[in-house]
């Protein structure tokens, strides 16, 4: 009599036998999505530049962007005003919706992004302090103040990580409130920070922080985020294969040959790094990093390759999106933008909880 034999079968990836992806996204439907953001991209930007407490026409503002205008009001406000705002805005919406697309691989939570895991508070709450203490003198915006916002974010990021995880495993309510609650923290250690320095005019700049902000733009602050934006997003994009193998979870990625422990450390430092950056030049913007990926990867699918460029098209014209309405809404007052996308994003938190059962992968 012979026993019954046993079949083990291989975890579950997104890519099939043949190497190519299960989830939904041909060549042709990824392209018309691409094509499509990239067209409503440009429309937006095209309206951020025109509309505002002063209203330029379109082909002025074309004009200006083709070298075709001469000098005018018109030119200044568009080359020296809006244009770097505009710019930060896709570098910053971009930078946080690939964060937030990696984070939710890497805890395998759908509620993870930089902002409910504590990561911009803990950036925002190091740019506090290297501004109250004055670290770094004149060189505060380009060297000390992305180093403090990294310092940070990494802080946070250990202690979110180390809170949530006990007995070896780690759940998504655990992470979510250990999140909130080192958020909490931070943000109030970054306003007794304030209230001790006593100055007003350090308090103002670094409310900045705390409610987030593209204002401040400007033409040498741009390089910094553009360039950490386009190397870490290469360096996740050449990490795409483990990323997927990420979901099916720690027993099947470590089945498949990933040291998941390592990886994980690694990535995160990464995002830190990445998020620390993006905080220390637009303040702390909520819900982007949670609502981008998740409209990338009904879109797209799952498969990080393709998951991370759409990722960071819809970061950037949600971004840009929400800056414009900061712009016009209360025109000429200008709205934290930080603001427009909690009054956003958090109803889309809530809907996320009650659409999927806890522990669901993204």
């Amino acid at each position: 009599m012979t026993s019954p034999t046993t079949t083990v079968r291989p975890p579950r990836t997104p890519y099939g036998p043949d190497g190519r992806d299960r989830a939904p996204g041909r060549p042709v439907r990824y392209a018309l999505v691409v094509t499509g953001l990239l067209l409503a991209l440009a429309a937006a930007c095209l309206a951020a530049l025109a509309l505002g407490s002063v209203r330029i026409p379109p082909g002025q503002v074309l004009d200006v962007l083709t070298g075709r205008a001469g000098p005018s009001p018109y030119r200044t406000i568009v080359l020296d005003v809006r244009l770097p705002r505009v710019l930060l805005g896709l570098v910053v919406g971009a930078g946080l919706a690939v964060v937030g697309a990696v984070l939710q691989a890497l805890v395998r939570n759908r509620l993870a992004d930089p902002f409910l895991l504590g990561i911009s508070s803990g950036a925002s709450a190091g740019a506090v302090l290297v501004l109250v203490v004055g670290i770094g003198g004149g060189v505060t915006t380009t060297v000390a103040l992305p180093t403090g916002a990294f310092a940070g974010a990494l802080l946070a990021l250990v202690l979110v990580y180390g809170l949530a995880r006990r007995g070896g495993t780690m759940t998504g309510a655990r992470l979510v409130l250990a999140g909130v609650a080192v958020s909490y923290i931070l943000s109030a250690l970054a306003t007794l920070l304030l209230v001790v320095a006593g100055r007003p005019e350090q308090f103002q700049e670094a409310m900045y922080w705390s409610l987030g902000g593209l204002g401040s733009a400007r033409w040498d602050t741009l390089a910094l985020p553009a360039t950490v934006l386009v190397l870490g997003t290469g360096l996740l994009l050449a990490l795409a294969r483990p990323l997927d193998l990420l979901l099916t979870g720690e027993e099947g990625a470590t089945v498949l040959g990933l040291d998941t422990a390592r990886f994980r450390a690694g990535v995160f430092v990464l995002a830190s790094l990445v998020t620390a950056v993006m905080v220390a030049a637009s303040g702390a913007v909520g819900f982007v990093g949670l609502m981008a990926p998740h409209a990338a990867r009904l879109a797209v699918g799952a498969p990080h390759r393709r998951l991370l460029p759409v990722a960071a098209l819809g970061g950037a014209l949600a971004l840009v999106l929400a800056d414009l309405g900061a712009r016009t809404v209360a025109a000429p007052q200008d709205i934290p933008v930080g603001v427009l996308t909690a009054l956003t994003g958090g109803p889309f938190f809530l809907w996320l909880m009650r659409r999927r059962p806890e522990g669901a992968a993204p």
